[in-house]
């Protein structure tokens, strides 16, 4: 059918079954708004910025596992939008992000809201195009959909200028895609899988590495029953978390800088290390050369360019990481497994030694109090999302997580301002569950004005900001290694939270104690609204296990003795 360029991109989504998107209308694109205007395929989200777009696009990804779509104009439209591209590459969520452009004839103008968009996302996007003819726009979005989803996900960005969306063209989306340079390798080499099996049969003290891949290749319960099929203990990244549930008997905990002493320390016993989609990020292999040290190393990744990048794997095996786990379990029964009771033991002793915890105070509530607590209450029945700093370490340390896709957060980028509207991609894609949002007072007045999307599009966010009145995890690496001098991150001015909840047109609460922080939440999460709940905790708390910048996996700075205020 012969139809007009922002026909096609309605169209485009329909035919890939797109059920929500979210955006900020403006001139460039404003030929696509007027049919989105007349559809009834799917629902769109009006945010009220365009990074809160993309990251709700993207805890919209996270919780379905679904592409995530964001819609936007060009020139600071587009701007506003990078944070969100570029939080989405570091952590691999499949993303279409559609921006309005100029007219050909304008650009390279310096014409009203021109931007180099293409020119400024190619670094911070898996791919992207500049359309030029309607009549390669489905081809260029069906494209754009298959290479966000596959391989190693991430955010594909389409940038159509104006009179391209007006152009009338024939519209077929039945094309067969044949990308000659795009061919992701998702079969894992069976002699190499044998060979990783073999080795795991001899090792004495393996241990799995899960990393966010687990979860974008859908791969969580595969790794459960291969985990416990071997009877080998794991530990997670920061954006594993949920891959096995909080409970399992060989989950030992977080890796890494805020991980557990437990699992930094099995890491650097094991003599065998599996990874499985993970990258070896600084902030888990902390000092590179004292890393694993003893181990040989299997890296399992469907990113060929991400094997041996920083660790150098005995055993890489390029693949998906579900189907390559699938051929492991489908050789535990041919290859004789030794008994890793021993090391089970010893990776227990050293939870016994130095356990994940934290100090209660009659007098003040300690923020990890609150996340447990929310745990408790609300458990399985809730998605998780949070913003970035300590709060967003303390929940991926302390609440339960059961199930992956249950977690959403800012990992490689670490964007403050995250949380709020990925909490309402998150609703949006899960009505069913409860959406929490752990914040701090600094990264929830990032992206505040989502109050306003949250209210409208009744999506009913509970943000619990964990208030301490700092810019809480710089002042933490002030106290420790800046001989405590706070520059510009004390925070004791800061707006009246609960009015500004309620000016919105949500709730306000506003808790110091364990009685009103649980009527609040009850309330809340009864009254089914938007909801800042503003908790005030104790000012210096630090988030302990840490392993300072460059520093050894085996050397961590650990919680103080009960009675000494931690900071």
């Amino acid at each position: 059918m012969q139809i007009s360029g922002a026909q096609m991109v309605i169209e485009a989504l329909k035919c890939e079954g797109v059920d929500t998107v979210f955006g900020y209308p403006g001139g460039a694109i404003m030929n696509v708004y007027d049919e989105i205007y007349k559809q009834d395929y799917f629902k769109h989200i009006l945010t009220r910025h365009e990074q809160a777009a993309v990251h709700a696009a993207e805890g919209y990804s996270k919780a379905s596992g679904k592409v995530g779509v964001a819609m936007i104009t060009s020139g600071p439209g587009f701007t506003n939008a990078v944070t969100g591209l570029a939080d989405a590459y570091m952590d691999s969520i499949p993303l279409v992000v559609i921006s309005g452009q100029v007219p050909m004839s304008l650009i390279g103008t310096d014409a009203f809201q021109e931007i180099d968009a293409v020119g400024i996302s190619r670094s911070c996007t898996k791919h992207n195009y500049l359309v030029t003819d309607a009549a390669d726009l489905p081809r260029i979005l069906k494209e754009a959909f298959y290479i966000a989803a596959s391989g190693r996900p991430g955010p594909v960005h389409v940038d159509i200028p104006k009179d391209v969306t007006a152009q009338i063209e024939k519209f077929d989306y039945d094309i067969k895609l044949n990308l000659e340079t795009y061919k992701p390798h998702v079969k894992g080499n069976t002699r190499q899988i044998k060979k990783v099996m073999e080795a795991i049969a001899h090792a004495k003290r393996p241990l799995f590495y899960l990393g966010g891949g687990v979860i974008n290749a859908n791969a969580a319960y595969e790794v459960r029953e291969l985990v416990h099929k071997t009877g080998i203990p794991a530990v997670e990244t920061f954006m594993a978390r949920g891959v096995l549930s909080y409970d399992d008997e060989l989950l030992v905990g977080m890796l890494g800088m805020h991980g557990s002493y437990a699992s930094n320390m099995a890491m650097s016993e094991t003599d065998l290390v599996i990874a499985l989609g993970a990258r070896f990020d600084d902030r888990v292999t902390g000092k590179l050369s004292e890393f694993a040290k003893n181990a040989d190393v299997v890296h399992v990744d469907i990113d060929p360019a991400s094997i041996s990048k920083l660790v150098n794997a005995d055993y890489p095996i390029v693949g998906d990481v579900k189907n390559v786990v699938l051929d492991m379990l489908s050789l535990c029964d041919v290859v004789k497994n030794e008994d890793y009771s021993s090391w089970r033991e010893s990776v227990n002793n050293f939870n016994e030694l130095h356990p994940l915890t934290f100090y209660e105070d009659s007098e003040r509530l300690k923020p990890q109090w609150v996340i447990k607590r929310v745990g408790e209450l609300l458990g399985d029945g809730a998605n998780i999302t949070t913003d970035v700093g300590q709060h967003q370490m303390w929940t991926s340390q302390f609440y339960p997580f059961t199930r992956p896709r249950q977690f959403a957060s800012s990992g490689g980028l670490g964007t403050m301002g995250f949380g709020f509207p990925a909490a309402m991609g998150v609703k949006a894609a899960s009505p069913d569950k409860v959406s929490i949002n752990f914040t701090g007072d600094g990264s929830i007045l990032m992206n505040c004005q989502e109050l306003m999307t949250a209210v409208e599009k009744k999506l009913p966010v509970v943000n619990i900001i964990l208030n301490n009145n700092f810019l809480g995890m710089v002042r933490q690496w002030q106290t420790l290694f800046y001989d405590k001098r706070y520059a510009e991150t004390d925070l004791q001015v800061q707006p009246d939270f609960v009015k500004l909840a309620e000016a919105f047109g949500g709730l306000g609460y506003r808790v110091h104690t364990k009685e009103e922080f649980d009527a609040a939440l009850k309330d809340a999460v009864e009254k089914n609204v938007v909801a800042f709940i503003e908790v005030i905790v104790y000012r210096l708390e630090n988030v302990m296990p840490m392993v300072p910048a460059g520093g050894s996996l085996f050397n961590m700075m650990l919680l103080e003795k009960k009675g000494e205020d931690n900071d």
